[in-house]
């Protein structure tokens, strides 16, 4: 049997940089909220009608917002490590759902939640679990804490994610840039292996396309999504080897000049319990969501393009 690969990431670093980048993520988390829709959406294929529902990894609250509209007459918590995110979320309630802030978003390391167990019938989880490093101990939370025969509906990045940059850097030197992501079918392994019934895992590829390099680094930044691996580097990357890297990247740059950035989003859902649940209708195609101001995404190879302010 293989050996998988270690997700090994920075909880401090994680809290710090998704922290300071609240503020201003949701401007700039275009394919985090193009995911989100597509991640709702699977709902349409599946039965279920959750009065206790959280969202694992919350975030500025995007999701928990959406799962609201949803799901009207549920009870939804949103948990997330950064205090800074949790702080943001709050901020965005309306006025006369304000004293209830501190209920409906808590900050909280989604691998240790303050709930009780079999007390969720639905946990959602939208690009949150690639910053764990033990998805095993996630997976076993998720599964004390979910009723059985609750649902479980997640989104996370693949191992392919951001190849190019990858790729780019090793031409420079064997230090760490950019963080690894744990494999698709590693995933539905640990599933498995936490007693969740009928896991089904399925991914695509989005492309996000920009001006340059450096602006691709820079809005991995703006996002709190730069190299929070525990192996990184401890020294600043210097410029001549920043040029460097800039220069191995040309070798991707598309036939119209954009700069590609690949991502392998990963979906998953499976059940509590022993379950047997209904399984998933097969579907082809995602319907594009409406508010991203143009952009063009389609079926199961998608494109984003990111263009430099004026």
């Amino acid at each position: 049997m293989k050996n998988k690969a270690q997700n090994k990431i920075d909880s401090k670093l994680v809290s710090q940089s998704f922290s300071k980048a609240a503020v201003n993520y949701e401007k700039h988390a275009v394919l985090q909220k193009e995911v989100a829709y597509r991640l709702i959406e699977k709902l349409d294929y599946i039965k279920t009608d959750p009065k206790v529902i959280i969202d694992a990894g919350c975030g500025t609250g995007y999701c928990t917002r959406l799962l609201s509209k949803k799901f009207p007459k549920a009870k939804i918590t949103g948990f997330d490590l950064a205090p800074g995110m949790v702080a943001y979320a709050q901020s965005k309630m309306p006025w006369y759902r304000k004293p209830f802030a501190h209920d409906q978003y808590q900050v909280a390391d989604i691998r240790e939640l303050p709930l009780e167990d079999n007390s969720v019938d639905f946990i959602f989880s939208n690009l949150s679990i690639q910053w764990i490093s033990d998805i095993d101990l996630c997976f076993q939370e998720w599964q004390r804490i979910l009723k059985p025969g609750g649902l479980l509906l997640f989104s996370t990045f693949g191992p392919d994610t951001l190849f190019q940059l990858k790729r780019s850097w090793a031409a420079v030197d064997n230090d760490i840039h950019v963080n690894h992501f744990t494999d698709m079918h590693d995933l539905g392994d640990s599933l498995i292996q936490q007693h969740f019934a009928q896991p089904v895992m399925d991914a695509e590829v989005i492309t996000t396309t920009y001006d340059n390099v450096k602006q691709l680094l820079k809005e991995l930044k703006a996002i709190g999504a730069n190299n929070l691996s525990s192996d990184r580097a401890a020294s600043l990357t210097g410029k001549n080897k920043l040029q460097q890297m800039f220069l191995a990247y040309e070798q991707f740059k598309t036939a119209d000049g954009w700069i590609p950035a690949s991502w392998e989003v990963v979906y998953g859902h499976a059940w509590g319990g022993d379950y047997q649940g209904p399984k998933m209708q097969d579907k082809e195609t995602f319907v594009l969501s409406k508010d991203l101001n143009g952009s063009s995404l389609a079926g199961k190879s998608s494109q984003i393009k990111y263009t430099e302010a004026t």
